[in-house]
Parts: structure tokens; sequence; C-alpha cells
């Protein structure tokens, strides 16, 4: 597997991964809108022959960072793929942003354990904040900065 920028020719693969994954899924124009801006980082996990796998985006502005999605298509889930992406883009972003911060469904147990797994902590509820169904979105941030994990956790506890 490689991890890769998106490019035009990977977006038809994306967008079917997005309408497996997700009720509300993102347009092809969303997604070439992610890939185009310079206020985003898109990537993509691809096997040998140049299949995409997954992906994952974020948009940033200033020091802050918003993970927009996270997909790996149904039939290559748990392997490691999204892992791998989450990696990819901490790797990337750590040097220049503050925290990563992203919702995802209060029921999501495994993409929250996943998340957790990568230093991600719950911060807050978005009540109501998914449609198909209506469902609270669990807020998890992961900070760069040890002075604000050490007040974060001092905040929790």
């Amino acid at each position: 597997m490689t991890i890769t920028d998106v490019k035009p020719h990977h977006i038809d693969e994306i967008l079917a991964i997005e309408k497996l994954c997700f009720s509300l899924p993102w347009t092809r124009r969303d997604l070439e809108n992610q890939m185009n801006s310079d206020n985003c980082i898109f990537l993509a996990a691809e096997d040998e022959t140049g299949k995409i796998l997954g992906y994952i985006g974020l948009m940033h502005i200033l020091d802050e960072g918003y993970i927009s999605n996270v997909a790996v298509a149904p039939e290559y889930r748990r392997r490691g793929i999204a892992d791998t992406l989450i990696n990819a883009l901490i790797d990337r972003t750590k040097a220049r942003l503050s925290f990563l911060t992203l919702e995802v469904r209060e029921s999501n147990s495994p993409a929250i354990a996943l998340y957790s797994k990568h230093g991600f902590k719950p911060v807050g509820i978005r009540r109501n904040y998914y449609d198909r169904p209506k469902e609270n979105a669990v807020l998890m941030t992961l900070f760069f900065d040890r002075e604000e994990n050490l007040q974060y956790a001092d905040n929790v506890n």
C-alpha cells in the first residue's frame, strides 16, 4: 500500500467509496474542491495496482486542522489502512499545526477506538449533528502541543 496525494484520476473511486460509507456522501465537486484547495490535505491509500482503498481529508486554517473525512472501502477494512492514513496525516501536519480535530458518530465505536489509539481525546458532543439517522457527534481532538495536552488533562480530571 502507498499513501499519495489525491489526483484527479482518483476522484471516481473516492466518490464510489464515499457513497458506500456515508448516508450523506460528499459530491464530486466537494471532493475536487478539497483536492484543489491550498488549505486542504487530501491523501489516498492505493494498492500496488493503483486501486484506491481509502482516503483522508483535512482542512487547515492557521495552526488548526479539521479532519473532514476518513473512509476505507468496506471490503478492505480491518487491514490497517485507516491507521496508515491517520499516521501519514499526523506526520505531515504535526510540525505546523497545534491540533487536529474531527467529529464522529456517537455510535461508531470502532472509529472512536481508532482515533483514541492515535491520541485523539473526546472534548465535546455536537447534539443532533448527523442526519440519516439523526445522531450526536463526539468531537475528538489530538493536541500536538504538550502544554495544551497537560492543560486539557488538568481540566478533565
